[in-house]
């Protein structure tokens, strides 16, 4: 029997904080209530447990152990109290998905029409898979996919199929 081209995992665990704000003005109050720097237009900065990821100009999205989210919650709403800024629990919103294996790259290239070998080490990509909007960064072994929780089943069947043994990209 043929091997999968990538392991496919939903992550269950992992809270997400959005932050609207400007980020030239409130950077230094978000990297202190947050742990980590502001990263740069499509970056990722991280300690381990926790992500925070350039999402556009003005919105980041930090990604830490569910357990932490009220905490950092009320550490981030009082750190931009006098700023003009929109700090949100997502956690619900959303479905994480791991692509991991050696071949995880050529499953999202089946679906994302993003150029993921030109992806730095520590990049985000906003993109779709298929037709539903979704974020992308790299792990050590692979990828990891955020999308609408509504959408989950449909990510997760489009991700098994494109993972599936025996479709894999032909190599010319």
């Amino acid at each position: 029997m043929a091997e999968a081209l990538a392991r496919i995992s939903q992550v269950q665990d992992w809270g997400m904080i959005q932050i609207r704000a400007d980020l030239e003005r409130a950077g230094d109050a978000i990297a202190g209530a947050a742990g980590l720097a502001v990263p740069g237009r499509g970056r990722v900065t991280s300690d381990g447990s926790r992500k925070l990821g350039w999402m556009s100009p003005d919105e980041l999205l930090l990604v830490l152990p569910l357990s932490e989210v009220a905490g950092t919650l009320a550490a981030l709403r009082d750190a931009l109290s006098t700023e003009h800024a929109l700090v949100l629990d997502v956690s619900d919103m959303r479905a994480v998905f791991r692509i991991h294996g050696a071949r995880a790259r050529q499953v999202l290239m089946k679906l994302c029409p993003t150029d993921l070998s030109s992806m730095p080490e520590d990049g985000l990509r906003r993109t779709r898979a298929a037709q539903v909007a979704c974020g992308i960064w790299r792990e050590p072994e692979g990828y990891v996919l955020i999308g609408f929780r509504s959408v989950a089943d449909y990510l997760r069947n489009l991700l098994t199929t494109a993972a599936a043994p025996g479709t894999q990209l032909d190599p010319r």
